[in-house]
Parts: C-alpha cells; structure tokens; sequence
C-alpha cells in the first residue's frame, strides 16, 4: 500500500506539471530531466520492483526549482485554485504544433540525450523536422537502422521519439543500456513488476531481454514517417 507522504507527493507532482504547463518544462525549470520525471509520475518498476517515487532529492528540486517553500511537496494542496478559469471550456482544444521542429540526432547522440538535452544546440545545417503529433519540445528524431523492429519499423526509417511521453506497456521506447554507448530500440514489456526490451522480428536472436537498473529509458516513440 502507498504511504501518504508518496502519495501526497505524487498529486503535488501533478499540480506542479499543470502549473509548468508539461512534464518537459518542470523538468527544466528543476534541473533534472523529463525521462526521469515521467517514470516517476508512472511509477515505472525499479530493479526491486517497487514504483518510483519522488523521493527527497527530487522534491527539493521541484521546491527550489518552482519557488514553493521548503516541505511543500509534503502537504495536501487543493488544485482548485491553481487552475484558471479559462480551463472550464471544455469544448475546445489545440491542434497539435507542427510548427515545432526537431533535431535528427545519431543513436549515440540518443544514448547520452538526458545528460545533453538542456545545453544541445543542433550544428550547422543538421536536420530539423517537423513533428505532426503532439510531442513535447525535447523531442529529437532517429533514423533506423537494422531489421531487428520489422515488419513495424524498417532500415531509414524515422522515429520521433518524446522524453517526456509515458513508458508504459506496449510502447516502442529508446533505451541506453548499461554496457553500451549506444541507444537501442526496442518494445516496452513490464509484466510482474518487471520491465523488458522485445525485438519485433521474429527471426532476431534473444528476442527477449530484461531491463535492470542501470538502463535508462530515453523517450517514447511518438510517431513514425516512411522514407519514400
């Protein structure tokens, strides 16, 4: 069972990303990134198995990093308040932004983006690309490489992938594992509290692995675009 202070902390969390206006932008705005954010918001298994949660460290950051007192992620605040009357018109939403532009990266470059993302400035003349779903602005684009994700995702083809989008069950995510320099691509499975990274092509060897502790989930594919 979910003691209170977590999940005190876990609906301030929520209060604190509306108030930012996105996962991405709290995780700015506290110096931390918006892939570690999002598991915890999801609770996403540790290698024990329990959730994650936001435990000391990153409540001071959220504190500091949002000007709220000191204890404040600690005690129960009504969100009525925080939201702006504008919010009750229910009836109308954004489109999304295609105006938004993102980098196309390299698979190393996607290995190291939680360490890069703040500070990356893209070189002269990369590619930016516009993304047609919704996504947040630390969104970057890989080019496939290898036939380990077909028939779904072929060689060339591009994948936007959203740091601040949920890793949850079934989704297609970029992952850094612990023994490479290299991001990976594979399918999310947590079955059991426990996470693993499937290959697609029924024809790949070790189809199957286990995530531990010392992967970290870079993003989750928000969407695909066919080279043609």
């Amino acid at each position: 069972m979910m003691r209170k202070q977590e999940h005190t902390r876990l609906q301030n969390l929520e209060l604190l990303i509306a108030e930012a206006g996105s996962a991405a932008k709290l995780a700015r705005i506290a110096g931390t990134n918006s892939s570690y954010v999002s598991q915890v918001r999801n609770q996403m298994p540790t290698k024990k198995g329990t959730p994650r949660g936001v435990g000391d460290d990153l409540a001071k950051k959220l504190e500091h990093g949002m000007k709220k007192p000191e204890g404040w992620m600690d005690e129960p605040h009504e969100d009525s308040q925080e939201q702006p009357v504008a919010c009750k018109e229910v009836n109308a939403h954004d489109g999304p932004d295609i105006r938004s532009l993102h980098p196309l990266i390299s698979w190393v470059q996607a290995g190291e983006w939680t360490e890069i993302s703040e500070g990356y400035v893209p070189q002269y003349e990369s590619e930016l690309l516009p993304c047609p779903v919704r996504c947040s602005e630390e969104t970057f684009v890989l080019r496939v490489h290898g036939v380990s994700m077909e028939p779904r995702f072929h060689e060339g083809d591009l994948i936007f992938v959203d740091p601040g989008a949920a890793p949850v069950h079934g989704k297609y995510v970029v992952v850094q594992l612990d023994e490479s320099n290299e991001a990976t691509f594979k399918q999310l499975i947590v079955e059991e509290n426990r996470q693993y990274l499937k290959a697609l092509n029924p024809d790949w060897p070790n189809r199957i692995i286990e995530v531990n502790a010392a992967a970290t989930i870079c993003g989750v594919v928000v969407f695909k675009g066919e080279v043609v």
